[in-house]
């Protein structure tokens, strides 16, 4: 899954963003979410869902009642918009898997913003094209991560709750919450850096679907607030294109994080 990402650990660039990162900040514009509570006076409350396949409602490493971590699949396409808030910007964005690899593709050359990452044979790939105020475009290679790593690091996800996402049409997922804070010290008075954090919200009847990624942190340097949303209209469990840049094939790309992307 992964996102645009320089300077950034694994988990932390995928989630594009897949993978997608949040600390505070509202929601993108009919990308809302609210808590699934008990209605107030002069509400109707949302209908029941349907009852939860058994593989889903398994009790994770949270305790008993807590859906399974979210987890990318193998083959997949969806589509949806990269919003960056404090720009002002948003511009297309698919996100597409295919026998374990995949690519995040925002924007275009018409656009203020273009941008890719990718998982490609055990490596992941940022090349940004365009952004406001960069004039460097490197693609950064990152050798030795792949699919499998990526889903190790989802599984250490933190489970927000329940919510709802309001929009058209409303969405049921299951929040959950990524980081990456240093130094990694025991509980206590100890000095911490949120490095970067990601809230990724999955369907709650299948953790392989998608539907919206926050991203906030040091992997969105490009960005004057940090922080990056992907949000999916369509999401499916087809195999999707997975295309390598002709700039990131050629032996000229640096083997190592540049600057960011």
């Amino acid at each position: 899954m992964g996102w645009r990402l320089t300077r950034r650990t694994a988990v932390s660039a995928v989630i594009a963003g897949a993978i997608t990162v949040v600390t505070a900040g509202l929601p993108p514009v009919g990308a809302g979410t609210r808590a699934e509570a008990a209605p107030s006076l002069g509400t109707v409350a949302a209908p029941a869902p349907p009852p939860v396949p058994v593989a889903a409602a398994t009790e994770g490493r949270h305790g008993t009642g807590t859906p399974l971590p979210p987890r990318l699949p193998r083959n997949f396409r969806g589509t949806g918009k990269w919003i960056v808030r404090d720009l002002g910007i948003t511009v297309p964005f698919t996100w597409e898997g295919r026998d374990g690899e995949s690519q995040m593709t925002a924007g275009g050359p018409q656009y203020p913003i273009w941008f890719t990452n990718l998982i490609y044979r055990d490596t992941l790939y940022t090349l940004t094209y365009k952004w406001p105020g960069v004039t460097e475009h490197p693609c950064s290679r990152f050798p030795g991560f792949n699919l499998e790593q990526l889903n190790e690091g989802l599984a250490g996800a933190r489970f927000v709750g329940r919510e709802v996402l309001q929009g058209n049409p409303d969405r049921r997922v299951n929040h959950w919450r990524v980081g990456v804070v240093r130094p990694q010290l025991p509980p206590g008075a100890y000095p911490r850096l949120p490095l970067a954090l990601g809230d990724i919200y999955v369907d709650q009847r299948d953790r392989g679907t998608f539907w919206q990624v926050l991203q906030f942190g040091i992997q969105n340097l490009y960005d004057p607030e940090l922080d990056e949303w992907a949000v999916m209209d369509t999401f499916e469990r087809t195999p999707g294109t997975v295309t390598l840049p002709p700039r990131c094939a050629s032996p000229a790309s640096p083997a190592s994080p540049a600057s960011p992307a």
